[in-house]
């Protein structure tokens, strides 16, 4: 009998996750919760209908990195994308560092919707698409987080 995958088993491994509906999209939400990037670190390549960003995300993943909080750098890379408008932060400002909270798909019609990244400080980035065709991928080793805590979200 096989089992489903469970955190455990991506310890100590590189994530790669594709996200094709709604429901696989909350999976790559609560891997990029908290995710820091600069605004120089997000592109959105018209030609190739395609937006990317490189993060740094912090590992909820790893339950040994909850208590030795570590950071991977990650690629989020939308695919199908037809249009990106964002809202409260200037992407070219190379000193500002911005920090994700959440990734959520607002449906349209006839498959296409927006995916919508919601950033601390009421920013964020509406990226029209015409279906969710979403990858986040791992492309360090995982590193000690800076700060040496986990980040928390007080009431």
């Amino acid at each position: 009998m096989s089992e489903d995958a469970s955190f455990a088993d991506g310890a100590g491994r590189p994530l790669r996750l594709v996200a094709a509906d709604a429901d696989d999209l909350k999976i790559v939400s609560s891997l990029l919760q908290d995710a820091v990037f600069a605004g120089e670190d997000v592109t959105w390549q018209a030609s190739k209908r395609r937006f990317a960003m490189l993060v740094n995300r912090f590992r909820w993943e790893d339950r040994v990195a909850l208590k030795n909080p570590e950071r991977v750098r990650s690629m989020l890379v939308i695919e199908d994308v037809t249009g990106v408008r964002s809202q409260g932060f200037d992407h070219k400002a190379k000193d500002v560092v911005l920090s994700l909270l959440s990734v959520d798909w607002k449906a349209g019609e006839d498959g296409a919707g927006q995916v919508v990244l919601t950033l601390a400080g009421d920013g964020g980035l509406a990226i029209q698409t015409e279906c969710i065709n979403v990858a986040l991928r791992d492309v360090t080793r995982p590193y000690a987080a800076p700060s040496g805590k986990r980040p928390e979200h007080p009431e």
